[in-house]
């Protein structure tokens, strides 16, 4: 029996917030729909070039009580990065906490605005282990 991965889906509290976040690591808007009746959004997102890899965020119009939520039930996603230190930068001048630092020039973890957390690694070899990285320590849990 034959199967083929479609998507992830989480739910978000705030859309543009959630949306800029994803943008952030280079995902893009692959397709939106809104559902009136349903008084919901979904929003496609993927890297540009991989389409068949997209994360579902879905918005529910009038609010969701449940977000945040500590949401360690679901696991995380994980996006492979060219260069883990300059990701890691890019998000930090960007006001986002680096949960996990790459410690090892391989993985780093982060946490979106609805409490998703984000797993980074590095594609090929692992970078050699560089300050301040190295000596920086944890923050909260992923």
């Amino acid at each position: 029996m034959e199967i083929k991965y479609l998507h992830t889906m989480v739910r978000v509290k705030d859309l543009e917030k959630s949306m800029a976040f994803y943008e952030l690591l280079g995902l893009e808007v692959i397709s939106r729909r809104d559902f009136e009746q349903g008084r919901f959004s979904l929003i496609f997102m993927a890297p540009p070039g991989q389409s068949e890899c997209p994360v579902e965020l879905t918005y529910n119009w009038d609010g969701d009580e449940g977000l945040p939520s500590d949401s360690r039930h679901f696991g995380h996603l994980a996006y492979g990065v060219e260069n883990i230190y300059e990701m890691c930068q890019q998000l930090m001048d960007n006001g986002v906490t680096i949960n996990r630092p790459p410690h090892d020039g391989r993985m780093a973890f982060i946490r979106s605005p609805d409490n998703i957390s984000i797993e980074l690694l590095q594609i090929g070899t692992p970078l050699p282990p560089q300050e301040p990285w190295t000596s920086m320590g944890n923050t909260g849990h992923w």
